[in-house]
């Protein structure tokens, strides 16, 4: 009976390692991108930012730039119009990286926030709920921890990383229609 229960108690401690350990990529980036946009077609891009550009991302922002490419998805409909833009973003939480597809509606509001990677233990990671306050954020002083975005106690530094990454994907966003409109 004893070494019944440590048998039970070492299965279940190695199947729970087995899912934390596996457990980084939580949606794959197609699904991200139909739950975001049900039945569009999306085009994956690949944005070069110029030393420029990323100087007014950075400024704009209030968050550093580490890398000059970002990637974008283009969601458009049956008719050709574009319904928004999906935007991924690698970044560091603590001491490892997490990716998030930032979503932006047509009028460039962010619509959704999607955890795609999580490679931190899993208990830093805010409840899915708490992604919601993003959406209709635009890039202003209000978007910003203990102003329209709640902290997570247990969770800060995801909570920073995910309010850095959102400040971040609006004004690559800004600057990417800028340079694209005439």
């Amino acid at each position: 009976m004893k070494y019944g229960f440590i048998r039970w108690i070492a299965v279940c401690a190695v199947l729970l390692v087995g899912v934390t350990v596996g457990a980084t990529v939580l949606i794959t980036v197609e699904e991200a991108l139909e739950l975001a946009f049900p039945g569009a077609t999306t085009t994956r891009e690949t944005l070069f930012l110029s030393n420029d550009q990323r100087s007014r991302v950075e400024k704009d922002s209030g968050v550093e730039v580490s890398s000059s490419l970002a990637t974008r998805y283009v969601a458009k409909g049956e008719d050709g119009a574009v319904l928004g833009w999906a935007y991924l973003d690698t970044h560091r939480v603590r001491t490892l990286p997490e990716t998030l597809m930032v979503v932006l509606g047509a009028e460039g509001t962010v619509q959704r926030v999607e955890v795609v990677t999580f490679r931190e233990p899993l208990e830093y990671m805010p409840r899915e709920g708490w992604y919601g306050q993003y959406e209709g954020q635009t890039l202003d002083d209000d978007l910003a921890l203990k102003r329209d975005i709640r902290p997570v106690t247990g969770a800060t530094l995801t909570a920073r990383a995910t309010t850095e990454a959102v400040r971040r994907v609006l004004a690559i966003h800004a600057v990417a229609v800028q340079e694209e409109t005439p």
